[in-house]
């Protein structure tokens, strides 16, 4: 997407974003990372495709039909 990321340790990061975030394919890992790759891909220019989704079912329910609710071109597929 742009950003630059250097971990530090296991519990820091450093993130050096760009001006402008640029849609990607993006795997989710966790459920955390999931939702941070969908904030990210809200943000970004163009269109971001999340794998793994379900991941995020865990803890959000309906997560895309509360962000359309608000605005957000989002959608599932099978």
């Amino acid at each position: 997407m742009g950003a630059a990321v250097d971990i530090l340790n296991s519990h820091q990061a450093l993130i050096k974003g760009p001006k402008r975030l640029v849609g990607k394919n993006v795997e989710s890992i966790d459920l955390r990372a999931g939702v941070t790759l969908v904030i990210a891909a809200l943000v970004a220019e163009g269109q971001s495709i999340l794998h793994a989704a379900e991941q995020i079912d865990r803890g959000y329910e309906e997560l895309e039909g509360r962000l359309r609710q608000v605005g957000a071109d989002i959608r599932r597929e099978a």
